[in-house]
């Protein structure tokens, strides 16, 4: 079976979840991956998991994209002229996305003209934004059934346009239990909706429990895109304020993004400059490396001022693989990953008195972190095993092809 996946940008730095899925469905039985982008990478940085991709990825240049317009002009005007009309109902009140829109459609006029001459079974896009988009084109235009996974940005912050291409999908992927009961809401109920967590490769990380240090320094590890919604702000608070039993706690900063100036100029009023350490964006082995030396995973997630947030972290599944004792933040589906007290600690968000009264327990409590560590390694192999969740990718795909039937929600 011929399945073409549709992304924004492939290498993205944040979402090796998404090369990982592609190893993991590619190795299921009769499964022929093709992998589809629609602009160029913003970050040089290109994960290993993400190599064996780059000779396989197409991506329209500007020629081919305007070339594809003409091509589908003179083959199908009407459905395209009337896509682009449903287009600009949909963004109407948006004049930004609107114009992203617009600009998404030669970019997937281009992958349909590819597919109507080397055609798939089944088109799966990654997140409910222009990748959706593209699919709803191509699906309108070369007549490929699709599916989409939806995570967060992409369902909180805008849902326009959403239930007329959730309405056109043969099903819908949601990563967490939250996300499924949103989509019931905001799109409708009748396409179906199959909760399939995104994962990682437990086998691939040296699981050692480890309590936190009753003495000396504690090395906590935060691995996340220095945006609002990952709430940096917030852990730098409840440390500066934390007195001497939070002294001790020293912090690696793992990501890049539109924060980091802010970040480290708050680090440096608090007096936490010492203390800090400011990586980037890092490879995946270098983060790795990282983890297997954390003594607390951090990540005390808010939701942002224009309402983006968490679906499920994959930096939390990487460090409940590990062993490391996690604190985060109840919020969307982090607690399906880390029920409070059973794989690890939540905090509400937004709130550094809590996370500091959070981080006190972790370091208090030692038995305690072992046992959540132990728990959380358990819960990552039961459910955000990346194989097992491309067995079930991969089903929900051969049936999505049988013609007529649409696979049942679960």
């Amino acid at each position: 079976m011929r399945v073409a996946y549709t992304v924004s940008r492939f290498p993205h730095v944040s979402e090796t979840f998404i090369a990982r899925e592609l190893a993991a469905v590619s190795a299921q039985p009769d499964m022929e991956l093709e992998l589809l982008s629609l602009v160029p990478p913003v970050d040089p940085t290109v994960h290993t998991v993400a190599r064996p991709w780059m000779a396989r990825l197409r991506r329209p240049g500007p020629r081919e994209a305007a070339a594809a317009v003409v091509w589908w002009s003179l083959r199908r005007p009407m459905r395209l002229a009337s896509s682009v009309v449903l287009i600009a109902g949909g963004y109407a009140r948006h004049p930004r996305l609107l114009a992203r829109a617009l600009a998404t459609v030669p970019l997937a006029a281009a992958h349909a003209r590819r597919l109507a001459a080397e055609p798939v079974d089944h088109l799966h896009a990654h997140y409910a934004t222009y990748p959706l988009l593209a699919a709803w084109l191509n699906h309108r235009l070369a007549g490929v059934p699709y599916s989409f996974t939806a995570h967060a940005h992409d369902l909180f912050v805008d849902q326009s346009f959403l239930r007329e291409r959730v309405s056109a999908a043969r099903f819908v992927v949601a990563i967490s239990e939250y996300n499924r009961r949103f989509l019931a809401v905001h799109a409708g109920k009748g396409t179906p909706v199959h909760v399939v967590h995104c994962g990682v490769d437990p086998s691939a990380y040296r699981f050692r429990p480890r309590p936190p240090r009753a003495a000396g320094p504690v090395r906590a590890l935060c691995v996340a895109s220095l945006q609002e919604y990952k709430g940096h702000r917030v852990l730098l608070e409840a440390l500066a304020g934390g007195g001497d039993d939070l002294a001790r706690v020293e912090l690696d900063l793992v990501g890049s993004g539109p924060e980091r100036g802010e970040l480290e100029a708050l680090a440096r009023r608090l007096g936490l400059e010492p203390r800090i350490r400011f990586h980037g964006s890092l490879p995946e082995t270098a983060v790795t490396a990282l983890l297997d030396r954390a003594d607390l995973f951090v990540l005390p997630s808010v939701v942002a001022s224009n309402g983006q947030m968490e679906g499920i972290p994959i930096a939390l599944m990487e460090a409940l693989a590990v062993g490391v004792p996690v604190v985060a933040s109840r919020l969307s589906g982090v607690p399906e990953l880390v029920p409070d007290g059973e794989t690890g600690l939540l905090a509400e968000p937004g709130s550094a008195e809590q996370l500091r009264l959070v981080i006190r327990r972790v370091l208090a409590d030692p038995d305690g972190a072992r046992t959540r560590a132990e728990a959380g390694r358990q819960l990552v192999e039961r459910e955000f095993d990346v194989h097992r969740s491309a067995a079930a990718l991969a089903a929900l795909f051969r049936a999505a092809a049988a013609p007529g039937e649409r696979p049942q929600s679960k």
